[in-house]
């Protein structure tokens, strides 16, 4: 009985942090603003319970962290980094980095990632920086690996957060992209076709919240990476179970051939 009533607690608890994160995601949201202003009037009200509920609805970041490599003394970039989750994704291959460095323009989120960072073993190698993704204070061509989990769709000139990635990453870099898409009318042969009904509701369904699946992320992606792994799949929506939200995991390396734009 003991042991029904913990369970039941924390039941209740869950519950109850699910319901901030949901008032968060249907309560009106400014369309007025900087991106800034936008992105911290959605996160400030539910950081505490972001990482649970986006557990169960970001779905396709442990299949991209596990096609990544990252090299001994090498450097990773987080674009978008959140609260820093995407750490326990790395797991122990932290160790052979020399730098990490997690860019994001939320106050509320970094101050979770703050944390995080303390209480790891890797604190020393972790540098936060409160930065626009598509101008990170970050050097030309520093990054062995570049990620991007669930940013791309919420950032309005996303074409200049692919170009800061592409800057940014050594020739021969890896960059690695999870998100949500729709695919464009007319898909290419080996990419996946949705029908009108999901090319249409998901962009509306998800830009309430100013999130933007896009048919263009992915084949831009193509255009400037090398493709070395693109999956497309379908994932389940919390307290949605009829609804299956596409998402892509892309991984890519910068051609050997591409120069560096320099830093200014």
């Amino acid at each position: 009985m003991f042991h029904s009533l913990l369970s039941t607690k924390a039941r209740f608890r869950s519950l109850r942090s699910d319901a901030r994160v949901l008032w968060n995601l249907v309560k009106p949201t400014s369309r007025t603003g900087s991106h800034a202003q936008r992105l911290e009037q959605f996160y400030a009200g539910q950081v505490d319970d972001y990482d649970e509920f986006r557990r169960r609805l970001l779905h396709g970041r442990e299949a991209l962290f596990e096609q990544l490599t990252f090299p001994a003394q090498g450097v990773w970039v987080d674009l978008g980094a959140g609260t820093g989750e995407n750490l326990q994704r790395v797991g122990q291959a932290a160790d052979r980095l020399a730098a990490m460095h997690w860019v994001d323009l939320s106050p509320s989120l970094l101050s979770v990632a703050r944390k995080r960072a303390t209480a790891s073993s890797w604190s020393p190698k972790i540098h936060l920086h409160e930065a626009d993704a598509t101008n990170p204070p970050l050097a030309s061509g520093i990054a062995d690996v570049v990620t991007m989990s669930y940013s791309l769709t919420m950032i309005p000139d996303w074409f200049a957060a692919i170009e800061a990635a592409e800057r940014l990453l050594k020739p021969g870099g890896q960059i690695g992209v999870v998100d949500f898409f729709v695919s464009r009318k007319h898909a290419a042969a080996d990419e996946r076709q949705h029908h009108a009904i999901t090319r249409h509701f998901w962009p509306a369904w998800f830009s309430y919240d100013n999130v933007h699946p896009s048919p263009d992320h992915i084949p831009m992606l193509r255009r400037r990476f090398d493709t070395v792994r693109l999956t497309q799949q379908h994932g389940r929506v919390p307290y949605l179970p009829l609804l299956r939200a596409p998402y892509f995991v892309f991984v890519g390396r910068k051609p050997v051939s591409s120069s560096t734009i320099p830093s200014t």
